[in-house]
């Protein structure tokens, strides 16, 4: 490796490191003031680095507030992923996807506790983090379709659109009342018990269907 090739290594590698230590900083900035009471100076204050350095990463505040929700949301992604057959019955693996949701939440909950914050004020113009959120909002919808889809195929689509709504507005609350009472509330525990009762209903609903098109044949 030649000198050259070394130094653009070691930029990139400071120039990653100083991104996180951004986006760490404005993750307790938020935390601490909302949306509002974020600023470029309170970031450049908490993690050390100069206004310049985070403009050069980020165009400006609401760019930054996304590019959290954005990172925090990929963290969350990788774990809304439905275990395989071979980890037991469908109600186990539902549950079992729950529980690797609710313990994501906990490790990064900077997408939901911030895109929640977004979503619940009106502005003129809206926040690009506001964007982002709803956006990563839908993929979380299409995944737990998905789910759905897969272990119970013959549900109608009115009914599956239905269960997911209630499945993430369901997941919603429990996130909230975690952030109200702290570590008091197990989310782990909760998130599963949500599962499960979503699950079950949902098998109900389907022997329901399958009982009526069988009355009607």
């Amino acid at each position: 490796m030649t000198e050259a090739q070394a130094t653009t290594r070691r930029k990139r590698a400071n120039g990653v490191e100083s991104r996180q230590r951004i986006l760490d900083a404005t993750v307790e900035i938020a935390g601490e003031r909302g949306y509002e009471g974020t600023s470029i100076a309170a970031v450049s204050a908490k993690c050390g680095l100069p206004a310049s350095s985070i403009y050069w990463h980020f165009k400006d505040k609401d760019d930054l507030i996304a590019a959290v929700i954005e990172r925090s949301f990929e963290t969350w992604l990788a774990a809304v992923e439905l275990p395989g057959e071979e980890s037991g019955t469908p109600l186990e693996r539902v549950v079992a996807m729950a529980g690797n949701v609710a313990r994501s939440l906990v490790a990064a909950p900077d997408f939901l506790r911030l895109g929640l914050m977004l979503a619940l004020e009106r502005r003129p113009t809206e926040p690009r983090g506001r964007t982002v959120f709803l956006q990563v909002r839908e993929i979380a919808g299409q995944k737990i379709t998905e789910v759905f889809r897969a272990l119970l195929p013959d549900l109608d689509e009115t009914v599956v659109h239905t269960l997911t709504t209630y499945a993430v507005a369901g997941a919603d609350g429990l996130f909230v009342q975690r952030e109200i009472n702290g570590d008091a509330v197990d989310l782990v525990a909760l998130f599963e018990l949500h599962a499960r009762l979503v699950y079950e209903a949902a098998v109900r609903t389907a022997a329901a269907d399958g009982s009526d098109r069988g009355a009607v044949g």
